[in-house]
């Protein structure tokens, strides 16, 4: 049986719709690496990586490729590379899979609902806005739609309108402010583990994957036991900008096959974790802001991602809505209500953060196709690879596992 599929024949027009394996998924891999170096983990570990950390290497090493998912290994790699031979299994990702929402689980070992960092532009009830959580900058806005501050619309790059400046959100950090988590390296220093992150975002801030694999070599090459995860944006980056297919992503994906291989031939009483966030998939993309019947209804803007809207609709439409909704979208998104996102549990079985019901908005429009729904035609235009919805495509993940002796 396939543990990503799930009928629910209530969904008009829809029979089956893929949901991430809760049993099996990022966060149990987060308490698999938690509870062998001795720190307290709240979700169930996850086998498969179990029986790989029971061997007791020194080291433990978990690398990250965003958005490498399964089918992205069979587009571009031989059975018989490195990366393929070595699959251990696959499992899954988090909803919405994308990488907010799926590093922060990974890293701090709770579900999306008990962190809630739910996606690239998250709703904050205390500041009544969406921040962009990455940049902790104000939500991009195409200049002269309806919730711009720039009235009148100008000129902008690549046939489309110019979305406007970019603003700092607060003179804080809004998202580690409001939604703090505790990581999964700050929890096994805690248990008396010795673990590092090797990430450019944290300090010594490695910036391209050289110098991050330098930097877990050297670690690697100390005395003690140790975990080290680390992180590279690619091939998320160059999906995004030119799709799964392209000659440009596949020859960051060789790329990067190839400088692994000799980064683990280097090592040595280690277990190398390759895992990934997400998938990717290519998507055909629209933009909200051409749909007026719809935008009528809005508060805001939607948040979390093209594939994962959050929808606040205002008190006269909400009967309407899902009418006009279904209307347009029926055959490409899944409209669900707040009350039915809470009962089946879509971000998670974990104790729930207080904001998160906050920023579910009344409903989540969620891709079942290959369609996006963006905010600003720029980013249509520009980004014809993406994920975030609930296809097998994006939520299927590996578990690569080395060992060096």
């Amino acid at each position: 049986m396939d543990p990503f599929r799930t009928s629910f024949p209530t969904v008009s027009k829809k029979t089956e719709i893929t949901l991430p394996n809760y049993d099996s998924c990022l966060v149990n891999l987060a308490s698999s690496m938690l509870v062998h170096f001795g720190a307290k983990a709240t979700a169930p570990t996850l086998p498969l990586a179990d029986s790989y950390l029971a061997k007791d290497y020194k080291n433990v090493v978990v690398l990250l490729l965003d958005a490498m998912g399964v089918s992205i290994l069979e587009k571009h790699l031989s059975e018989n590379g490195f990366f393929r031979s070595h699959l251990a299994g696959s499992y899954s990702s988090v909803f919405p899979p994308t990488t907010v929402a799926a590093t922060t689980s990974v890293t701090s070992g709770l579900f999306p609902d008990e962190h809630a960092w739910l996606g690239w532009d998250c709703y904050f009830p205390e500041l009544r806005k969406n921040v962009t959580v990455y940049t902790n900058s104000d939500q991009m806005i195409e200049a002269g739609s309806p919730f711009s501050i720039e009235k009148e619309s100008r000129p902008g790059d690549y046939d489309c309108p110019a979305v406007e400046e970019t603003r700092p959100a607060a003179d804080f950090h809004v998202g580690f402010t409001y939604t703090p988590y505790e990581s999964i390296v700050s929890k096994m220093k805690n248990a008396g583990a010795n673990a590092y992150f090797s990430t450019p975002f944290v300090e010594p801030n490695p910036q391209d994957l050289d110098a991050i694999l330098d930097r877990v070599t050297k670690l690697c090459s100390e005395p003690e036991k140790k975990c080290i995860y680390a992180y590279w944006s690619e091939p998320d980056s160059t999906m995004h900008k030119t799709g799964t297919v392209s000659q440009e992503t596949h020859e960051v994906i060789t790329a990067i096959e190839k400088r692994i291989e000799e980064f683990a031939n280097g090592l040595s009483d280690t277990l190398l974790f390759i895992t990934a966030d997400h998938g990717h998939m290519d998507s055909r993309n629209l933009c909200i802001l051409d749909y007026p019947e719809i935008m009528k209804c809005l508060v805001r803007m939607p948040g979390i991602e093209p594939r994962t809207l959050n929808l606040f609709i205002k008190e006269e439409y909400k009967d309407e809505f899902p009418v006009l909704f279904e209307k347009k979208f029926g055959d490409k998104f899944w409209l669900v209500p707040k009350e039915e996102v809470i009962e089946r549990k879509l971000f998670g079985p974990g104790t729930e953060h207080p904001q998160f019901r906050d920023k579910l908005g009344d409903f989540l429009a969620i891709a079942v196709s290959d369609t996006s729904l963006f905010n600003t035609h720029v980013e249509a235009k520009l980004m014809p690879g993406g994920h975030a919805g609930l296809s097998k495509e994006e939520l299927e993940i590996p578990l690569i596992a080395v060992e060096k002796h």
